[in-house]
């Protein structure tokens, strides 16, 4: 004899359904599957029947009857409040086997649910308002005489007649209320009660207030702005259509008042993830998404780059600003630049975290319509510890072939003149301590729409590696398939293209095809020789870079460290340095086009050295000050080159143009002098902070969870 499977938390909840619905007075028996007819295992369809059924036995005239009528749509609220919170709070993992289309099943069923409790509310709505006009009959027709009740027989029988086609037509403005309500195009409503803000992402209105609704959510919990301008949730039960033509004020506040007891009446639903989810849309980003998404140029899953946000915020998530020393606590000291007098350098300073990170390739990455352009494809990365970022923002163009355009690749270990931006090879140092520290990966496009020339920044999808396990050991250095999340790095639960999934059929090859087509990240972590690890600990104790200029970056410090602890002649002096690659090189960071200029003119020179030469480290040092000022220093004072600007295609090529050409001229004529003397070239007007470098000015804020 066959073993029974045990049921799945949806048929739990489904039988847990169907038991309630018995104990319902007078409510119909599971309904037989027929043509046109659900299976009787679907609750919301079974409850419209129970509706339909109290909404026929509406038009019983007794008291008794209206009132056990009301107690039942009451139970019936509560009933389908229950059932929508259960079938919420299910997962597809819960499940003991494989269920197709289990998220579109739960979708139609909730939408199901959700027109149901409207109709109960307008049906408790009627019965309200039916029971205040029969408890407020006179007195005086109680005391009336069979002859009087004889002779306006006829005109109670009027009475009655109108009293019943005006309760219709109560009921019929009720509900051609409630459609205009829901109608996308009302965007206006009026407060019908007063709400206070049950957590962060509502927003609290008082009753009268006029609101202005951008997005009408199934959910019953409507993005909605007031007068000043502020945005969040508001529960669609306390709004009502505002209509400016009405003919008296006591009309107005007599319907605002009946809906008033509906609104403080009704349970607020309990907040779930997808709520808080629709919070962080609404408030932390625009309408662009919503509007790309609407037209088919983005999948569901697409945001705002969060990190691109971040970095126009200003210079405390750039590289530049982590490049400065360091203060200790004390601010009497630097943390991370220590002399070693014995060896005339920086002493080198180990970190809890160093290691190298390469990536490999992006698969599966959704493909943009054809009514946006994309400027750039990109990975961005930082430390993450789940809530603040932790480290610089580094940034690494990826590139892909016409043939397969989901498929972004990366170039490790760039040499010679390739562009850095493209060194899929970063090198990571931090020293924080938390237990939660990780990379956070997030994928991007930046993006122009043909139609408005708008352009923008695009999340593609983000993940996260975490760097130690739970007993506080490094992860293994080894190759890591990260699957791509949706939305931004504070939601979860969200995938990148969820008609991916809803696609997916029952089977379970059907579900492991589905995962193969899944966004995923492939990145490596690569362990650190011993070279490498003395290499690395000279840098700042927390920076993200390219390996392709990271002598660059150790040429820096050492003239730092040469300038703030070797050739100062107090340690408590506090004036200007007069130093021009201290007071410019940080900007180099924020230029990769210029950083590149740099390492061609430096690799150049390294050419035409002795071993004897190479050696020398003093020697390089001041070969290095040189090559500087004959290579960029000159070109971050012209008026020739253009302002730097990601992701703009003809301002990059101008802009290399012009590097092109000093270079090729600064070669040629053994050094930059012929050039800045030359009348045909324009400079800025002098500034004082191309020479002096204010150490205090520029020096970092301590961090302590840095």
């Amino acid at each position: 004899m066959p073993v029974r499977r045990a049921r799945g938390p949806l048929q739990r909840v489904q039988r847990r359904s169907r038991e309630l619905q018995a104990q319902v007075p007078g409510a119909p028996g599971p309904a037989r599957p027929g043509p046109g007819r659900p299976p009787s295992g679907s609750d919301g369809p079974r409850l419209v029947l129970q509706v339909e059924a109290v909404r026929a036995e509406s038009a019983a005239p007794a008291p008794e009857r209206r009132k056990a009528l009301w107690l039942r749509c009451m139970q019936l609220q509560k009933l389908v409040d229950e059932n929508t919170n259960a079938l919420r709070n299910l997962k597809k993992a819960d499940e003991p086997a494989p269920v197709g289309n289990y998220n579109q099943r739960k979708e139609e069923e909730e939408k199901l649910l959700l027109k149901l409790f409207q109709q109960l509310q307008n049906l408790v709505l009627v019965l309200d308002q039916d029971n205040v006009t029969m408890n407020y009959a006179p007195d005086e027709e109680c005391q009336k005489g069979p002859q009087t009740e004889d002779e306006n027989g006829g005109e109670d029988e009027s009475e009655d007649e109108e009293s019943s086609e005006e309760e219709d037509s109560e009921e019929t403005d009720d509900e051609d209320e409630d459609k205009l309500l829901d109608d996308p195009n009302v965007k206006e409503c009026i407060a019908v009660g007063n709400f206070d803000a049950q957590q962060e992402g509502d927003l609290t209105f008082t009753k009268g207030e006029v609101l202005l609704i951008h997005d009408k959510k199934a959910d019953g919990w409507w993005v909605a702005e007031n007068s000043k301008g502020e945005r969040g949730l508001v529960p669609r039960t306390y709004l009502a259509v505002h209509n400016e033509d009405v003919d008296s004020q006591e009309q107005s506040e007599e319907h605002i008042e009946v809906v008033d007891e509906t609104a403080d009446g009704t349970e607020i639903k309990e907040r779930t993830d997808s709520h808080w989810s629709a919070v962080r849309r609404a408030i932390t980003e625009n309408d662009t998404v919503e509007v790309l998404a609407t037209i088919g140029a983005v999948p569901a899953g697409f945001r705002l780059s969060t990190l691109f946000q971040l970095l126009e915020e200003g210079s405390q998530f750039r590289a530049s600003y982590f490049l400065q020393p360091e203060l200790t606590p004390s601010q009497l000291a630097f943390k991370d630049l220590v002399w070693n007098s014995e060896k005339n350098t920086i002493y080198p300073r180990p970190t809890r975290v160093s290691l190298i990170v390469t990536l490999c390739s992006c698969k599966m990455i959704p493909l943009p319509g054809v009514s946006i352009q994309v400027l750039s494809r990109h990975v961005r990365l930082c430390l993450f510890d789940g809530n603040r970022v932790l480290s610089n923002i580094h940034t690494v163009r990826a590139t892909w072939q016409p043939k397969n355009p989901q498929t972004w690749t990366f170039s490790p270990r760039v040499t010679g003149i390739l562009p850095s931006l493209l060194d899929g090879d970063c090198f990571v140092r931090s020293n924080s301590l938390t237990s939660d520290i990780g990379i956070l990966f997030e994928l991007g496009i930046a993006y122009i729409r043909n139609s408005t020339g708008e352009r923008g920044e695009l999340s593609c999808g983000w993940a996260f590696l975490k760097l130690f396990t739970s007993d506080g050991m490094p992860v293994p250095s080894k190759m890591y398939e990260l699957l791509l999340n949706g939305g931004t790095p504070y939601e979860r639960g969200v995938e990148v293209d969820p008609s991916i999934s809803r696609r997916a059929g029952s089977g379970v090859f059907h579900q492991f095809i589905t995962l193969k087509k899944q966004p995923v990240l492939i990145v490596k972590l690569r362990s650190l020789s011993t070279q490498s690890k003395d290499i690395l600990n000279l840098l700042p104790e927390t920076l993200i870079g390219s390996m392709c200029y990271i002598h660059l970056l150790i040429f820096y410090r050492q003239l730092l460290g040469d300038a703030l602890l070797k050739d100062r002649i107090s340690m408590q002096s506090t004036e200007l340095i007069c130093n021009p690659i201290l007071a410019t090189f940080p900007q180099l960071m924020d230029q990769p086009d210029l950083m590149d200029a740099l390492r061609s003119a430096w690799a150049d020179r390294e050419r035409t050295l002795k071993r004897s030469e190479k050696r020398d480290q003093e020697f390089l040092k001041s070969l290095f000050v040189l090559v500087y000022h004959d290579s960029v220093f000159p070109l971050l004072q012209s008026t020739l080159l253009p302002d730097y600007k990601w992701a703009e295609e003809e301002s990059e090529a101008s802009r290399w143009k012009v590097i092109a050409d000093f270079l090729k001229k600064s070669q040629e004529n053994d050094g930059a002098l012929q050039y800045l003397l030359s009348s045909e070239n324009t400079h800025k007007a002098f500034d004082i902070s191309e020479l002096a470098y204010d150490f205090l000015g520029e020096v970092r804020k301590n961090d302590p969870g840095v």
